[in-house]
């Protein structure tokens, strides 16, 4: 799967459990995600690499990327596909990585993660902006917490972990939005 909101994980794991499920092979099906992971000292300072590595892309190389997922989703039987709401920003990485929000603290990276496996994430395939070095101090840094997490029986509860970390995933509304819903017009 791609980075998603909060609702577009579910939504997507719970079409595909069922249909699992109509063709006879429920609980047969695993979830792989992708995540682009900035582990850093402080929140801060894991958004200011994003903003970064965003700022450095190269614009046409992410158009043109965006127009071929386009047409690709265009052909699919939805007719929208899986980049259909994945802004610039999200392309510069191109599996939607930095939606999965792999992005601040050790703590809160490791939190996130638990997330995610109670949605139903059976794997995370992580991307790294310098791989050797980040690669080796998130296996040191913070799968140690997720382990030591989960053996307090943390990933497991849906409801629970969504209430800890759930609103970084969240749909945000645009501020049009924000000013119909506060009116009673929607």
């Amino acid at each position: 799967m791609n980075g998603n909101t909060l609702e577009g994980f579910q939504t997507q794991i719970a079409d595909v459990r069922q249909r699992a499920k109509d063709l006879g092979r429920e609980g047969e099906v695993k979830f792989a995600l992708n995540g682009f992971v900035i582990c850093r000292d402080t929140e801060e300072e894991a958004l200011r690499v994003l903003q970064e590595i965003q700022g450095k892309a190269d614009p046409e190389a992410v158009e043109g990327f965006r127009q071929q997922v386009q047409n690709a989703g265009a052909s699919t039987a939805n007719r929208t596909g899986m980049w259909a709401d994945s802004k610039f920003e999200d392309l510069v990485q191109y599996n939607d990585g930095f939606k999965t929000k792999l992005i601040g603290t050790k703590e809160q990276i490791a939190d996130r993660i638990l997330l995610l496996k109670s949605l139903g994430a059976d794997i995370i395939l992580t991307a790294f902006l310098h791989y050797d070095e980040e690669i080796e101090q998130f296996g040191r840094e913070v799968l140690p917490i997720v382990r030591e997490l989960e053996k307090q029986g943390r990933g497991k509860d849906e409801a629970y972990e969504i209430s800890l970390t759930g609103e970084v995933y969240r749909e945000k509304k645009k501020p049009a939005q924000e000013a119909h819903l506060q009116e009673g017009c929607v």
